[in-house]
């Protein structure tokens, strides 16, 4: 990297860190009490009971309806009173509570669970290297990682996932098959997969998976990032390497496929990259406060043409990046509506070492467009079959290409 790419990497970072200080002041100023987003895991050991009071009383005070769906918060205080004996009975009294706000994306996260949330922050995890998708039920391999055991020991786009350790996996949700094929480093994994309709049996050594959340290519003019998460914190810069890698291209497409979110600081610097100006989020939590989360100055803009390719699964960050680019005409979008998730989740450190996920705010794109539940339409819509997929075809960046390629030539 060049003195010139340095001092714009500088310049960035320090961005990424001032959007860090503003969302931190949002979170004090939305919650009851005073809290930010956590992933330090809390060794505090406290009883079942102690546990779910305080849960209880967090999310009394911080989740984003203060009406708590249209009920009275007390009663499931005074139910529960006296009455969780075990660690157990805390997980479904919390579960049972969280489950009457009818949010599917305030959850309570276990010992376990926590742990791996961590590990996704920190870009790591261990397991075999996969990305999996359901299609009519079945668990399907979406890629495989390069360097990783899977990519080892042959597993391929397309494969059916049967059975994990001889466990058939058929109905189960892709969070479910993902616990069963992790596990310690260096422990044994059997995968049992269907490929032509043959069965094919692998022993896979489990490793640390160093996630790489971005990679790009170049194809001639062309420059190609996919973002695949934005919960990493490297993410962002990341995102920076890989524009330095793409840097003499003429435009660029960012492909946002099935990346379901992360962390927001992530998506408003990479939005603020193409966006010198103006709101790129507006952030509403409780009683109706509001903070609009504005593009910060810096000598750096990206000018060059730019195509967002989205789907169904393109969720939350990616939402919040696409939006904006959309409302701003910074982009055309193509692929299918995105998935529709409007609103922002705090990550707390609960005492056991758990953790907690609550919804605090709801968001509106620069426009003022809240997006919850409807998605995002693109400018063209193209559907990726799974013809498509087996056929390895990749339909949808195909017409992002051809597009691509007619913009440049109208700009010459």
């Amino acid at each position: 990297m060049n003195k010139k790419h340095i001092i714009i990497a500088v310049i960035l970072i320090t961005a990424l860190l001032i959007f860090n200080n503003i969302l931190h002041d949002i979170y004090m100023k939305m919650v009851s009490s005073p809290s930010s987003v956590q992933t330090t895991t809390n060794t505090e050991q406290i009883s079942a009971q102690k546990l779910f009071d305080k849960t209880w009383k967090i999310i009394k005070k911080s989740y984003y309806d203060t009406n708590m769906n249209e009920q009275d918060w007390y009663r499931w205080k005074e139910h529960y009173q006296g009455k969780i004996k075990t660690e157990d009975d805390a997980y479904v009294a919390i579960n049972t509570m969280l489950a009457s706000l009818n949010d599917p994306y305030s959850k309570f996260m276990s010992k376990k669970e926590f742990a791996e949330l961590n590990s996704s922050i920190a870009s790591k995890i261990t397991g075999i290297g996969v990305n999996i998708f359901s299609n009519a039920g079945k668990i399907m391999i979406l890629n495989v990682i390069e360097g990783t055991p899977a990519n080892t020991a042959g597993l391929k786009t397309g494969d059916i996932i049967f059975a994990v350790d001889k466990k058939e996996v058929s109905g189960m949700t892709i969070s479910d098959v993902a616990g069963l094929v992790r596990g310690p480093e260096n422990s044994m994994v059997e995968l049992t997969v269907l490929r032509n309709d043959k069965k094919i049996t692998k022993n896979i050594k489990r490793k640390e998976i160093k996630i790489k959340t971005v990679k790009s290519s170049v194809d001639k003019n062309i420059g190609y990032i996919q973002i695949m998460s934005f919960i990493g914190s490297t993410t962002s810069n990341e995102f920076l390497e890989a524009l330095e890698k793409t840097q003499k291209t003429d435009g660029l497409i960012l492909d946002l496929r099935g990346n379901p979110g992360g962390l927001l600081p992530n998506a408003v610097f990479i939005a603020n990259l193409f966006i010198p100006e103006g709101k790129i989020v507006s952030v509403v939590g409780r009683n109706g406060f509001k903070q609009d989360l504005s593009a910060q100055k810096t000598n750096f803009t990206i000018n060059k043409p730019l195509i967002v390719l989205i789907d169904h699964s393109s969720a939350s960050a990616s939402e919040i990046l696409s939006g904006a680019l959309k409302d701003y005409n910074k982009a055309k979008l193509v692929g299918t509506t995105t998935y529709g998730k409007g609103m922002v989740q705090e990550v707390l450190a609960l005492p056991n070492e758990t953790g907690l996920n609550l919804t605090i705010a709801k968001y509106l794109t620069p426009k003022g467009t809240d997006i919850n539940k409807k998605g995002i339409e693109p400018d063209i819509s193209v559907d990726l079959t799974l013809d498509d997929l087996k056929q390895n075809r990749d339909s949808q960046l195909l017409t992002a290409k051809k597009m691509m390629n007619d913009i440049l030539k109208e700009d010459k």
